[in-house]
């Protein structure tokens, strides 16, 4: 008897047999990556962490890295020390980076403890503190690295998004809006952490006026420029008894 292919068993247990291949080459295609994506991961946030400190290749007009076969050494010259915070204990961990800043979150969410990694720089004569931040847009996840000096006076920014709308909300990453960040303050005169604002209808669009604690919105892009609001008072708020003993 000739063995019938159409029967609901041999459907079923082809399909089966599918899924179980196509599953088994996925896993081993991403066991296969896993060391890829995460030297990609690495040179990454290592960019991201120049860039917020000024060193990049920016053009007049556009955002630039520097060179993922330059950003190890460029890394290891211009970062000095990591840092990570957990309450009032410091630590150093020349990792840090490579700390998850959304599992972090999701820790302190749940009653434990938070790392808080801090970078810091040197350039030109100056010192710089790097902070990751993420939060929430209009779609999707935010993120950043915001560069201070010890007065928490904003030195650079770098923002990024998962998805974002093109032509708006997604132009957090474009230098119009991240070097709006340059030279505002996150303190005032009396120590209070106030955070950046990113304000429609802001009264300084040029953005001359450091010490009002807001940039100029994105058209168009009113939730996002809210969650990049959020994300630094939120964020950026949790360093600030770290810039206090440093006076």
């Amino acid at each position: 008897m000739s063995k019938r292919t159409d029967s609901n068993v041999y459907t079923v247990l082809f399909a089966i047999g599918m899924v179980v291949l196509v599953g088994a080459l996925l896993a081993f295609t991403a066991s296969s990556l896993r060391p890829l994506i995460n030297a990609n991961e690495r040179i990454e946030k290592q960019q991201n962490i120049l860039y917020a400190m000024g060193v990049n290749e920016n053009d007049e007009s556009s955002a630039k890295f520097i060179a993922a076969d330059k950003v190890e050494e460029e890394f290891s010259k211009y970062i000095k020390k990591q840092i990570v915070i957990e309450g009032d204990k410091i630590t150093e961990d020349n990792k840090a980076y490579l700390i998850d800043v959304k599992k972090q979150q999701t820790n302190a969410k749940e009653g434990k403890t938070r790392k808080l990694p801090l970078f810091i720089g040197e350039k030109d004569g100056k010192t710089f503190y790097i902070a990751p931040i993420r939060g929430k847009g209009l779609w999707d996840a935010i993120w950043g690295y915001v560069a201070v000096d010890k007065n928490m006076i904003v030195q650079g920014v770098y923002f990024d998004h998962k998805g974002e709308t093109p032509g708006l909300g997604a132009n957090i990453k474009e230098r119009f809006f991240m070097d709006d960040f340059y030279g505002e303050h996150l303190l005032t005169e009396a120590g209070v952490f106030k955070g950046i604002s990113v304000a429609k209808g802001n009264n300084d669009p040029k953005n001359e006026i450091k010490e009002d604690y807001e940039v100029d919105a994105i058209a168009g892009a009113t939730i996002t420029g809210d969650g990049v609001s959020a994300m630094i008072k939120n964020e950026l708020g949790l360093y600030v008894p770290y810039f206090k003993n440093l006076k």
